[in-house]
């Protein structure tokens, strides 16, 4: 059960970043929640594979290329998922930030 509340929270965090960002398009609820869980499932997978593949560049640059993999995640979840449009890199990349950040908003409340 609380998976399923994680990913309706995840969902809802989609729709806002996607609201708030031009460049990204969600066709819907449900299209947010299967990208949730699309989401979730490569950050599970694929990230940590990656984070180590690279992590000369990322001691390198502070962590800051941990970004690029998140914007290029992103992409893949948006050749995935259909109705899930991101424009471009940028937005990918601003959608990975600002995803985190409503996120972590919206889990808090979660909590509670």
């Amino acid at each position: 059960m609380k998976t399923i509340i994680h990913f309706v929270v995840s969902a809802l965090a989609i729709i806002v970043t996607a609201y708030i960002l031009p460049g990204v398009s969600v066709e819907g609820p449900l299209v947010a929640f299967i990208l949730a869980v699309v989401l979730g499932a490569i950050n599970t997978f694929l990230r940590p594979v990656l984070i180590m593949l690279t992590l000369p560049l990322s001691i390198i640059t502070l962590g800051l290329f941990v970004l690029v993999i998140n914007a290029l995640l992103v992409l893949l979840a948006s050749y995935i998922v259909p109705g899930f449009a991101v424009a471009s890199f940028w937005s990918a990349f601003l959608f990975g930030i600002v995803l985190a950040i409503v996120s972590w908003v919206l889990q808090k409340f979660e909590k509670n």
